[in-house]
């Protein structure tokens, strides 16, 4: 009972706020259909009521935006969104960042249009820098996407002067990354930071000197998974 009772505070989470403007015209739709119907009668305008709803229900099911309590215990590093690990690798961070070319590990999680697609702070730290690169529109589960898909990067500083990074970065079919974050901005562990519309990628990258304690195809949640121990 408890999971079902979990699983349906999961599918009922309210909305994100990015949702606002869809969620306006789904609800457009299906009073345009109601009012041409009632003007001239035809019975067709039905149809575009019906889309109107489904499409509500489709972006209340997408933006859904539920709370997360970060695990207890000092120096946890907790995954950055929801979804499955598809690579782990050993590589530099953006150069964009200026946190150095010291290869770190990195940990890519895809988030399919049926995960809960806000993104939330791995762990404390201030964001140092925001950089965003125009790039391409690959499959985010393609470990190349990385490196060419348009994406949002964000350097964090920890207390301890360690550097981390998260990236955004746009997919297949998303084409909108939003980050409500500034540079200098001191954040919590679990914090919500951004979105990304409609299927993408998220990107951790660890400090050098820490190791991810996940495996590729594991499925996170974003705030509660643990990626790795500082």
């Amino acid at each position: 009972m408890s999971s079902i009772i979990k699983s349906l505070k999961l599918v009922l989470a309210p909305p994100h706020p990015a949702a606002r403007p869809f969620l306006a015209a789904g609800f457009g739709a299906v009073l345009a259909g109601w009012l041409l119907r009632r003007a001239s009668g035809w019975s067709g305008f039905r149809l575009l009521s019906r889309a109107g709803l489904l499409f509500v229900g489709f972006c209340l099911y997408f933006f859904r935006d539920p709370e997360r309590v970060p695990p207890p215990g000092e120096g946890l590093v907790v995954a950055p969104a929801d979804g499955h690990v598809v690579s782990i690798s050993f590589v530099p961070p953006p150069a964009e960042l200026a946190i150095g070319d010291e290869p770190r590990w990195r940990v890519g999680i895809f988030l399919s249009v049926l995960d809960v697609h806000v993104n939330r702070m791995p762990v404390a730290a201030t964001v140092t820098r925001i950089a965003y690169h125009e790039g391409r529109y690959l499959n985010a589960s393609l470990d190349k996407a990385s490196d060419e898909n348009e994406r949002n990067a964000i350097g964090l500083r920890l207390a301890d002067g360690r550097t981390m990074a998260v990236v955004q970065i746009a997919g297949l079919i998303a084409r909108r990354i939003l980050c409500s974050v500034r540079e200098g901005d001191r954040l919590a562990t679990g914090e919500r930071f951004g979105i990304i519309r409609f299927g993408s990628r998220t990107d951790l990258y660890l400090p050098p000197d820490v190791a991810p304690l996940v495996s590729t195809g594991q499925t996170m949640i974003g705030g509660e998974t643990v990626v790795a121990h500082l």
